[in-house]
């Protein structure tokens, strides 16, 4: 194994089939191997200036210095009263960008030293290169242009312009700079990305632990290329900007094999789109990995076992219902049981259990759908979302024929999902007979275990709670810690989540509070004489023992 090969596999984590096949490529159409691994996603664009820095012995553009230069107004002003005349046009037209002259001298940034017009270029004016990565060689770029002609500006897409743009789209800087944003998400473990045109750029934001994050900008001037790429991958129409469009690709990125939902949405200055990531390899669906509490674990444990009745699954949109309906399935995905889902869409692939995908445009319902997988003889039914009466009581039905079936709701706690299938039109003997036990779910980020500090102020915060009784009962010691924020948490101080749960069991006594005007204030107080928690209550335990703090309890829960 040569050096540069040795350099990918070792430094830059490049596996060795990739390497081989990207070998075989290079051998058969030439080209640069580093390129090649590029283009097949088993190596992200991001560590393209360390891989040209160590071969060609050239320096990075410091991060630190990068901003200073971006955010310096004078700088750009003074870059343009020294060049001599024309020589930004020939840094442009041989691809690199000026970055400051002096007495005849010129440093500049590039993404790739190795180009035949750049070399041609460093022969005609001797100058000193920087290497940078081809998203911020972009802002560089636009931030030189902005303040000559205003390059930014984003006239609509014409019928002329559309093949140019296919060009476009396709071309090296736009397939780089997208495979970077999306590489540098997956890294730092985000379920979405939002590229979004605002105030003449396009910025970049990734959804960490269910909160955003402001993570980067883009040149306006890429923005269009970029999303005109990613509907192309999708199957979207490029030429329709006036609705909302939706697409899926499945794509290899920084060696990593992922499914990505697009979602397109026209919007005041162009149009917004949003990407969320699925990933395929190493997918687990373990109970004891949800961060259930022991006690209420158990019970859920034993609850799944039953072979008829409804369980349901509570709670917003992003809180974590479907993670944990997979894990219940996972438990028990067994060869004596058949096991049946009917999602929109299906999101993971389980091994050993059919999944149905939702088709409402050719009026395959959830309603339909549920019909014809009650002749299909499952031992247990996954029903994706409960959305309308009709799926509600063919679901509620289908438990009372010998079915176990799960299923979710949008509500904001256990109890309000009696109401919330009252409101829907399903009748109250039906919720009596069929649900078994409702349990409602929230996530909250959980501290980062490298930098958490210890939190003298929480203290407070939980007497103000005025729940003491739950350091009794579980006899545990407060150890409240604070976010702090390190590299190995993206500087968030927090790092993955944690479920919240509120279990409620469906019994007699629960259900004949049914029809009374006060059932929710009836049904949440019988909960606790129980012994059971709420939201609230499972976060604060959660705190109490350093895993997760008071503030993040109280904004998911509170």
């Amino acid at each position: 194994m040569s050096n540069v090969e040795q350099l990918f596999t070792e430094r830059f984590r490049v596996n060795h089939d990739d390497l081989n096949k990207a070998l075989q490529f290079q051998s058969r159409n030439g080209g640069q191997l580093e390129q090649i691994l590029v283009r097949m996603g088993a190596l992200s664009s991001e560590y393209l200036p360390a891989y040209y820095a160590q071969v060609y012995d050239l320096e990075q553009l410091d991060d630190a210095l990068l901003q200073q230069v971006l955010d310096d107004d004078s700088h750009w002003q003074q870059l343009h009263e020294t060049l001599p005349e024309g020589l930004e046009a020939r840094c442009l037209a041989h691809h690199c960008v000026p970055l400051r002259y002096s007495d005849g001298a010129l440093q500049a940034v590039c993404t790739n030293p190795s180009q035949p017009s750049l070399l041609e270029f460093i022969a005609q004016q001797p100058l000193e290169l920087l290497l940078v990565s081809e998203d911020n060689f972009n802002q560089l770029k636009n931030r030189l242009q902005q303040e000559t002609d205003g390059t930014g500006d984003t006239a609509g897409l014409t019928m002329l312009e559309e093949d140019r743009l296919r060009e476009m789209a396709s071309e090296a800087p736009t397939v780089n700079l997208l495979n970077n944003l999306m590489a540098k998400a997956l890294r730092r473990r985000a379920s979405d990305m939002h590229i979004e045109p605002w105030k003449g750029k396009g910025r970049v934001r990734y959804r960490i632990d269910g909160v955003l994050h402001e993570a980067d900008f883009i040149p306006m001037h890429m923005v269009l290329p970029v999303v005109t790429r990613l509907k192309l991958l999708s199957s979207m129409d490029i030429a329709e900007k006036r609705r909302p469009q939706d697409g899926k690709i499945e794509l290899r990125i920084d060696g990593l094999n992922v499914d990505v939902r697009v979602s397109a949405l026209p919007v005041g200055e162009g149009e917004s789109v949003v990407m969320r990531f699925l990933l395929q390899d190493n997918l687990a669906y373990d109970v004891r990995t949800l961060g259930i509490e022991p006690d209420v674990e158990a019970l859920l444990l034993d609850d799944i076992q039953a072979t008829s009745g409804v369980i349901l699954l509570t709670g917003p949109t992003g809180s974590g219902k479907t993670t944990s309906l997979y894990s219940f399935l996972s438990r028990r995905n067994e060869p004596d049981v058949k096991i049946i889902t009917i999602e929109d869409p299906v999101e993971y692939q389980l091994d050993g259990i059919n999944q149905v995908q939702v088709q409402s445009d050719i009026g395959f319902t959830f309603a339909n759908a549920l019909r014809s997988v009650v002749r299909q003889d499952p031992d247990i039914i996954m029903v994706g979302e409960i959305r309308d009466a009709e799926t509600a009581g063919i679901a509620l039905q289908s438990a009372l024929t010998g079915h176990l079936v799960f299923s979710t709701l949008h509500t904001n706690d256990a109890a309000s999902a009696y109401t919330r299938l009252l409101d829907l039109g399903v009748e109250e003997f039906l919720l009596s007979a069929a649900i078994k036990v409702i349990v409602g779910q929230r996530l909250a980020r959980k501290l980062c275990t490298h930098c958490r500090a210890p939190d003298a102020d929480a203290a407070e915060a939980f007497r103000r709670l005025k729940m003491d009784w739950l350091v009794e009962r579980f006899a545990v010691t407060p150890d409240f810690h604070k976010a702090v924020g390190c590299e190995k948490c993206a500087h968030t101080g927090y790092s993955g989540r944690v479920a919240l749960i509120e279990y409620m069991r469906c019994d007699e006594q629960l259900t004949a509070l049914l029809g009374d005007a006060e059932f929710l204030t009836k049904a949440r107080r019988l909960n606790r004489e129980r012994g059971y928690r709420n939201l609230l209550e499972d976060g604060v335990l959660k705190a109490l023992r350093g895993e997760t703090t008071i503030a993040e309890v109280v904004r998911v829960a509170g």
